[in-house]
């Protein structure tokens, strides 16, 4: 069984945000949402459940990325090979968080539905020191907000691939506090499509994350 963080962890966060938004046809990071940039939004939802440091890692415009997040309490990692592997940004992130955290919370930027409340959730489960993985789960899909004890960001670091470490999840379900959201919570933003989704009162009203 993996060693569980102690009960008075530093969670700190790593925020993935160095993608370049090929799907959207423009940067999904600074569309408008709740008249924000998304990219401040899900800072400041991430900030508001506790985390602290919080490191967003960018990639793609990260001058336009910086003066969206401008005034906020963040950290940068830049990720230069951000047309690759999500892992790249990751390691970045955990490698910027260095001896600062305990733990990590590892987080999507255009995942809105996402509120503050269900990042404490993470951060709670963390600093409780049980279990070594906080994983949300949509139904029967496990994704972000995910959380996970220092003792396992070696395996994170030495994994190599897409997604948020989802491999390392698996590997640990076993003693993972696992965090059941409403199925809808799932939606991200990759498209047009999806943004104007997203913005429709009918789609946002049925979500109760």
């Amino acid at each position: 069984m993996t060693s569980p963080v102690p009960c008075t962890a530093r969670v700190g966060a790593v925020l993935l945000a160095a993608g370049a938004s090929t799907r959207m046809g423009r940067n999904k990071l600074l569309l408008p949402v709740d008249g924000v940039p998304l990219v401040r939004r899900t800072a400041l939802r991430l900030l508001e459940g506790g985390v602290a440091p919080l490191v967003v890692v960018t990639g793609h415009e990260p001058t336009r990325v910086h003066e969206a997040l401008d005034g906020l309490a963040v950290r940068y990692a830049h990720n230069p090979a951000f047309t690759g592997p999500t892992s790249g940004s990751l390691h970045a992130g955990l490698h910027a968080l260095g001896d600062d955290a305990d733990a990590a919370v590892v987080m999507l930027t255009d995942m809105p539905h996402v509120t503050a409340a269900m990042i404490a959730d993470v951060v709670a489960v963390l600093r409780d020191g049980a279990q070594p993985v906080a994983v949300s789960r949509y139904g029967d899909v496990l994704a972000p907000p995910l959380g996970f004890a220092r003792a396992l960001w070696p395996e994170l670091l030495a994994w190599s691939g897409e997604g948020c470490g989802k491999k390392v999840v698996l590997a640990h379900q076993h003693e993972a506090a696992i965090l059941d959201r409403a199925l809808g919570a799932l939606q991200d933003l990759d498209t047009p499509d999806d943004y104007a989704s997203y913005l429709s009162p009918r789609s946002r009203d049925a979500i109760t994350p």
